[in-house]
């Protein structure tokens, strides 16, 4: 990255910032572009005033930056107000690179908990008193923290593409045939795998094997040996290579650990080598039901630091792709959350009969039914056919209508279902809130939050739609919520299909590469799973100096170790099938 100068704007003091300085004084100053730096001796008190004193209440994201050449990592920390909704309050806080220890956050709020593990395990910045510092999405024998920008990988080749030995020169080289072991891999030096030992594993199940006086059911336990258990990574129901690591009173669960990672592929590191247009169809591999979502994402953040908005046209399409988005995704996960349960591929195989007709139209538009590649900075790639029109109006005003009233009539009042769902997997307002989550996860739970309305995007302000709750938190909730968001959304595709207009689709001429002005932006998009966002820092280049998700998925499984506490063996399958996770999105 260029050397900051001092041309470099600093982030105007209003409002809720210009508190802060004034109440901590010269520990809290103005930060480049947007926010304040806070001295990490008061970061801890700061933060606890944020919440409780400025009301952001809800931490959305925290990660971190290496600025190799200024010789210290900069912690970014996203929070916002639930009840008013808004913008939100960005503060920093800084370490050098030689030393890279910071507080916890964890004791304000519990939703950085997995936050801080992956910048501990990705950056290697230490975080005191975080209840379990260890690696979260690389093996324990990994060498060292691999978004560091002077860390480099077997295959490294350059900082950033395009690389030479493809263009110009057109002179590659199979990068296994230029590495020892002809894979991607290094081991420290001395490393021997048959007495390597790794202490995280006795991390891991250090603190499973504490005893709750009763059951979650309120019913006393009956005496039994606890034991150890290890549900996956190949489990058929933790939707996909997901593993969690589970203490057992008989089949009361004691104590739950999550073990993620065995999908990750550094996507960040590789987001950072790409130009900014080729992360565009990188997102579509995040979660893979939800490409077009994670393609609004990307772009609104980008379009951000570019100060560019897509016409009225392309607006109205990505509003219409977003919204079938969601009702594919929903539908599949109500259709797999039954699998969970027992009732096997019936109620998939209708969830997955409309998401058939949903990628038909994704076809027409962007040429793939998955991996769609559709969004461009300012605009679509290309624009959507009268016959498009006419196929999404019959779903929308037609079709799926009756379809969530089918649902509805077999699933609702089904007496097994209702049994093994409500009062199960109880999440309540105030933990939902503490663990930073989204989604139906955090609104089942009775909070009435949604991007869409609480910092609108694009042109949700002018649809009308409701965000719906429910009071209690348990997994029937949850359903319950994505099955009327589905109704939701077919409400908003109706009024967009009748209003959308004719006109351009891209600001500005399509081009190969774009060039974006340096600075930072966080945007973030309502995601059928939850809050999307993306932290991008530019440095003027071609290519991201920062790319950052906050996956919605991997945050909202934060809290299912107390979502799991208490219930059985066969609960925990189907309260992880109703957090609705996909690995793609989780380990990145």
């Amino acid at each position: 990255m260029a050397d900051k100068t001092a041309t470099t704007p600093v982030a105007e003091l209003t409002g809720e910032t210009q508190q802060l300085v004034e109440h901590f004084g010269e520990s809290v100053q103005p930060a480049e572009y947007e926010g304040v730096v806070i001295d990490a001796a008061k970061l801890v008190e700061a933060a606890t005033h944020i919440r409780d004193e400025l009301g952001y209440n809800y931490l959305s994201s925290l990660t971190a930056v290496d600025y190799l050449k200024e010789g210290y990592f900069e912690v970014v920390y996203h929070a916002y107000r639930l009840a008013e909704g808004g913008g939100p309050l960005v503060f920093k806080a800084r370490t050098p690179r030689d030393v890279a220890k910071l507080p916890s956050l964890t004791p304000v709020w519990r939703g950085a908990e997995l936050q801080e593990r992956e910048a501990w395990d990705l950056m290697g910045i230490s975080f005191e008193d975080h209840p379990d510092l260890r690696r979260i999405l690389l093996w324990e024998g990994f060498e060292g923290h691999p978004l560091r920008k002077d860390w480099k990988e077997p295959y490294y080749e350059a900082d950033a593409k395009p690389f030479k030995s493809r263009w110009p020169d057109g002179q590659h080289v199979r990068a296994e045939d230029r590495v020892e072991w002809h894979d991607n891999v290094q081991y420290p030096q001395g490393w021997n795998p048959e007495t390597f030992t790794p202490e995280t594993k006795t991390l891991l199940y250090k603190g499973l094997t504490s005893v709750p006086e009763s059951g979650g059911n309120g019913h006393d336990a009956i005496h039994t040996d606890e034991v150890i258990v290890s549900m996956g990574p190949q489990h058929p129901s933790t939707h996909g290579v997901f593993r969690m690591v589970v203490s057992l009173q008989g089949e009361t669960i004691v104590n739950l650990k999550p073990v993620i990672g065995y999908l990750h592929r550094n996507h960040e590191k590789i987001g950072e080598r790409n130009t900014y247009i080729q992360n565009m169809p990188f997102t579509d591999r995040l979660d893979y039901i939800a490409s077009m979502s994670n393609n609004f994402g990307y772009a609104i953040t980008v379009e951000k630091l570019m100060g560019i908005a897509p016409p009225e046209r392309a607006e109205y399409i990505r509003v219409i792709m977003a919204e079938f988005t969601r009702i594919i995704s929903h539908l599949v996960a109500i259709g797999f959350l039954f699998n969970d349960l027992g009732a096997y591929f019936t109620p998939a195989l209708y969830g997955l009969e409309e998401r058939e007709r949903i990628l038909d139209l994704f076809e027409m538009a962007s040429g793939s039914r998955m991996m769609c590649n559709y969004f461009r900075f300012g605009g679509v790639a290309k624009d959507v056919s009268e016959d498009f029109i006419r196929l999404a109006r019959e779903l929308a005003f037609e079709r799926l209508p009756g379809i969530i009233d089918e649902f509805e009539r077999y699933l609702n009042n089904n007496e097994i279902f209702r049994e093994r769902t409500i009062g199960v997997g109880v999440l309540s307002t105030e933990d939902a809130i503490r663990f930073s989550t989204s989604g139906p996860l955090l609104r089942a739970s009775n909070v009435p939050y949604d991007v869409r309305r609480a910092e609108p995007y694009s042109i949700y302000d002018r649809f009308d739609f409701d965000v719906v709750t429910r009071p209690t938190g348990d997994v029937y909730d949850r359903y319950i919520v994505r099955i009327e968001e589905v109704r939701q959304s077919v409400r908003i595709l109706q009024q967009a299909l009748d209003q959308i207009p004719e006109g351009e689709i891209q600001t500005g001429k399509k081009k190969y590469q774009d060039r974006v002005a340096a600075g930072q932006a966080y945007g973030r998009v309502e995601g059928p799973k939850g809050e999307l966002g993306f932290y991008v820092v530019s440095d003027g280049s071609i290519n991201p100096y920062r790319y950052h998700i906050r996956a919605p998925t991997f945050i909202n499984i934060t809290p299912l170790v107390e979502m799991c506490k208490g219930f059985k063996v066969a609960d925990v399958v189907v309260i992880l099938g109703s957090i609705d996770i996909v690995l793609g999105e989780v380990d990145r």
